[in-house]
């Protein structure tokens, strides 16, 4: 897991790496479960923005987000393609700190 924190939202990001199974089936981590409150048979929302996917318990809370960040987008003057490359600048941020304290 890497975690980092948006100063400009006072937002904790943290990723966790994790693996597509058979037909399609994820594992959400339990520190995830367990902070989101989520057990099995929950039903979670999973959103699509471009290439990025966001996985949400809370249905009622996508289309807000997703306004959200579109309204971010603009008023930032920042493209998807431009999220994108950051996301990828970032994984390879990770990567590299990754190989460094191996």
């Amino acid at each position: 897991m890497a975690a980092t924190a948006s100063p400009d939202t006072n937002i904790n990001v943290k990723t966790f790496p994790i693996r597509l199974r058979d037909r399609g089936q994820i594992t959400v981590p339990q520190a995830v479960r367990e902070s989101l409150a989520v057990a099995d048979g929950d039903v979670l929302t999973l959103l699509q923005v471009g290439d990025v996917v966001l996985l949400t318990p809370k249905q009622p809370q996508v289309p807000q987000l997703a306004d959200k960040i579109v309204a971010i987008m603009e008023k930032e003057e920042v493209s998807l393609a431009d999220l994108l490359l950051g996301l990828a600048e970032e994984r390879e941020a990770i990567q590299r700190e990754r190989q460094q304290d191996a």
